[in-house]
């Protein structure tokens, strides 16, 4: 996931309004269309049409960390790739309690595994062709994990789950003149088959499988970093022309996709666009505007325009306020404030209604004093092992915490941000200021989105050397337990040297242990239980300060079809996408 002067959000009359239109009043849309009720779409398909054709406009303020399907991370990619990538399996394109099932996509069905959950089997369909007419087979997809996860660190932005799972010895795709010669872990027995072999048992692991590292890759296409320039199709759109980073990004109708063998897109425009590095600020006059229809980062509009919208009755229904499922956080980067009493100060002299206030108060969502979101088993919301009076910070205690790190007087450091997410910078700014009441002086530091994990905030050398002792961050969860939500931003095995998502370094051996417990617990109910104990664990170390459990208000224009929140991606469904400009 992703991130976002102190300038808070105007409440008071606007949450009225907000929460008024939450308990099901009935505003029109802006322009009288009645697309539907404020937040409609967190729970249905607003504007259902199967109207084809026309060009489905996109804009983002940052760019995307990469278009190869191997190399990303960020939500709104994983969610975005699809149309060029096919995965395995897939969630429920449906809104509501069954988005998060699983079903197939390139796969014939759900994997089978053996008794102790350490061999899962599973078939692809037959027929399934790459934009160029050529058919995928099996060892396509072999070959994209492999290179996904065992590439020399050529990439370093995508999670590591078929890396840490997979029973494989060290191996380099791009070494010898076999790139798959040894590598053993995924048999493919056919053309259509694949069995993955497993270290230890993993019970959670189909939801591996809707990740983009299954799509497939022709070994022969295959250009290593230089590949995002240009993927090669296995869905409904392909590139038209080279992706520009920085500038944009145009699909096109890929005619070798067979619509019969995918039911997960209904590839309704012609033609898909993304303008590359627009500021927030124009995005939401253009979305509000018709110009554009989707902010591809998916996480709402910014807030100049969230304190207009709130605002203005006769927009509620172009409106949705869904709870996203994520927490936004700072990481607290344990090897550069390694004094645990230290770390424990600053969650103690953090003014997190302050912090609260700037992610957008009530609209922005819930604030967050534990680790885990309320929809994950395991989660206790009313945990607070640093509570203060009005959630404004205990200095008290926090100054008594510097004293016993021997840093009475305070300390100075950085605080790391992605320099286009408003959101993160008014966060940061809320953080510095309380931070200031006990002596701890924090400089904020910006940097750009799509290199933020790999060269900054998630580059032990840049940590290191530039003093980066906090970092604004978010997270939403793989797939919705503690395992899918967590292990990758608290496991010590997830630290890497670039692209590391366990931002703050958290290497603590009874959190590992516990997390290395949880993939052989069969009963989710006693997986959850341990989940409460990482979560208790992570706050005792003081490695991430919680700040929200993330809500996001969306704006969409009475144009777009098919809108519904997939809490699977913590955003529209892209796939579902149409516009209707009749």
């Amino acid at each position: 996931m992703r991130k976002r002067t102190l300038g808070f959000v105007a409440l008071g009359a606007s949450a009225a309004l907000l929460l008024s239109a939450c308990g099901g009043g009935s505003s029109e849309t802006g322009d009288g269309s009645g697309s539907g009720t404020f937040d409609l779409g967190s729970t249905e398909v607003v504007n259902p049409s199967e109207v084809t054709g026309g060009t489905l406009k996109y804009a983002i303020a940052g760019d995307f960390d990469s278009t190869d399907p191997a190399n990303t991370y960020y939500a709104f990619n994983w969610n975005f790739s699809r149309y060029y990538a096919r995965t395995l399996l897939a969630f429920n394109p449906e809104p509501g309690d069954a988005a998060t099932e699983l079903i197939p996509d390139m796969a014939t069905n759900l994997p089978e595994a053996n008794d102790d959950f350490t061999e899962w089997t599973i078939q692809i369909q037959e027929g399934l062709k790459y934009e160029d007419g050529t058919e995928i087979t099996a060892q396509d997809i072999k070959y994209g994990i492999a290179r996904a996860n065992f590439n020399g660190g050529v990439f370093s932005e995508g999670p590591q789950y078929f890396k840490s799972h997979l029973d494989q010895a060290d191996h380099n795709v791009y070494e010898g003149s076999d790139p798959l010669a040894g590598f053993d872990s995924i048999e493919t027995p056919d053309d259509h088959t694949l069995v993955f072999h497993l270290k230890a048992p993993f019970s959670e692991f189909p939801n591996v499988l809707t990740q983009p590292q299954t799509a497939p890759v022709p070994v022969d296409a295959d250009r290593g970093e230089l590949y995002q320039e240009h993927v090669v199709s296995s869905g409904p759109y392909k590139f038209d022309g080279d992706y520009e980073p920085g500038v944009k990004l145009n699909l096109t109708r890929n005619e070798h996709w067979d619509s019969e063998t995918d039911a997960v897109r209904p590839a309704l425009p012609d033609r898909i666009e993304v303008e590359i590095g627009v500021s927030q600020d124009e995005i939401d006059e253009r979305l509000v505007n018709g110009e554009i229809d989707v902010d591809l980062a998916g996480i709402g509009v910014g807030p100049a325009m969230n304190t207009r919208l709130v605002d203005d009755e006769s927009a509620q229904g172009n409106l949705d306020n869904p709870y996203s499922g994520a927490l936004r956080y700072v990481n607290i980067h344990t090897p550069i404030i390694e004094d645990v009493a230290c770390r424990q100060a600053i969650m103690y002299a953090a003014d997190r209604d302050s912090m609260w206030r700037a992610w957008g108060g009530a609209t922005g969502g819930d604030l967050a004093t534990n680790l885990l979101p309320p929809a994950i088993p395991g989660s206790d919301p009313e945990s607070d092992l640093y509570p203060s009076t009005d959630n404004k910070g205990d200095l008290e205690a926090a100054e008594a915490k510097l004293e016993e790190c021997g840093e009475a007087d305070g300390f100075k450091t950085n605080i790391a941000v992605r320099v286009e997410r408003e959101k993160d910078v008014q966060t940061a700014e809320a953080l510095q200021e309380s931070l200031a009441r006990v002596g701890i002086e924090a400089e904020i530091k910006s940097f750009p989105s799509a290199d933020f994990f790999g060269q900054y905030a998630g580059s032990q050398d840049y940590v290191r050397e530039n003093d980066i002792g906090l970092s604004v961050s978010g997270w939403g969860p793989d797939w919705p337990t503690g395992y899918g939500f967590a292990s990758k931003i608290t496991h010590g095995d997830a630290i890497m040297e670039t692209g590391n998502f366990n931002t703050s370094e958290l290497d603590d051996p009874e959190v590992n242990g516990l997390w290395d417990d949880a993939l052989e617990t069969e009963d989710p109910e006693e997986r959850a239980a341990i989940y409460a104990q990482i979560d208790t664990l992570v706050m005792e170390n003081a490695a991430i300060l919680p700040v929200v459990f993330d809500k996001t208000l969306i704006y969409r224009s009475d144009e777009l079809t098919n809108a519904y929140y997939q809490p699977a991606y913590m955003m529209y469904d892209f796939m579902a996408l149409g516009v209707d400009r009749g």
